[in-house]
């Protein structure tokens, strides 16, 4: 099978999974029947993708090398519940991709696009019903992290605000050709059936949180002062509202917090 399949290419960040253990403890997260569609991204040689065709009613799998597409189109060429696209899942309109059908996303993500990635499940998030995701365990650890670490950041926040995130299991360098330098992790990730707070417009959330993060050894003030969402004395007024010290940096505050901000924000911005 290696023979058959071009060489690794470190340009698109490809480390095949090869551990069947590790494939089966994935599967086992992803709590598969067989009435589930499944998108797979970055299929690569087809390790994963082979059992999960075994397993759900629909698997539609998007991998962006065009000579993997072509050896997994013909793989899978009888498999009629199994759908290959050569496209760049960063692209691609799931709406047109998956039609009406509600997904579970089961996956090896490519490491060099794993947080863009996210980002997109999280702006289609209504189409998901569970992701299982392998991911470099340092955006793991950022999905999952508390407040006032270093982990924690943009990604955290906007995540815990819709999704219920679980560590599932980690897996070593040495389940896969070639071996990364890194650990990796498998994380769970089960959208919550509204947000887990309130914080009013969620574009002017999603801003205040960047804007928090955008420079981290700064205070929160002066972040939100470089953001240019209100002049001093109304931030000055935002913050006292909001009960926040406005010399905290932002990876102190928790989702409450920022949730809290961001409606005050708001208000002050319509008033």
């Amino acid at each position: 099978m290696s023979q058959y399949y071009p060489r690794p290419r470190k340009a698109l960040g490809q480390n095949f999974l090869t551990d069947r253990n590790i494939i089966s403890k994935i599967l086992s997260s992803a709590a598969l029947t067989p009435d589930d569609c499944v998108l797979e991204v970055g299929p690569g040689r087809g390790a994963l993708t082979e059992l999960l065709a075994q397993r759900v009613k629909r698997l539609v799998a998007v991998e962006f090398d065009r000579d993997l597409a072509a050896i997994l189109r013909q793989q899978f060429s009888s498999e009629q519940q199994v759908t290959i696209h050569e496209q760049d899942i960063l692209k691609v309109d799931f709406a047109q991709l998956l039609g009406a059908d509600r997904f579970k996303v089961v996956a090896n993500l490519p490491y060099n696009i794993s947080t863009p990635v996210l980002f997109r499940v999280l702006e289609e998030r209504q189409r998901f019903s569970k992701l299982v995701v392998m991911l470099q365990k340092e955006v793991g650890e950022r999905l999952a992290a508390p407040p006032d670490c270093s982990e924690y950041g943009v990604l955290t926040v906007l995540f815990r605000l819709w999704f219920e995130v679980k560590r599932e299991f980690l897996v070593p360098p040495g389940c896969f050709h070639p071996a990364p330098k890194v650990d990796s992790v498998v994380i769970s990730l089960v959208p919550l059936p509204a947000a887990r707070v309130q914080v009013g417009d969620q574009a002017l959330f999603e801003r205040v949180v960047k804007a928090a993060f955008a420079m981290r050894r700064k205070t929160l003030w002066n972040c939100l002062k470089n953001a240019e969402l209100l002049d001093a004395a109304q931030l000055e007024q935002v913050l006292s509202s909001c009960a926040i010290d406005g010399r905290r940096r932002g990876e102190t505050l928790d989702l409450e917090e920022f949730a809290r901000l961001s409606r005050t924000l708001q208000a002050s911005l319509t008033a």
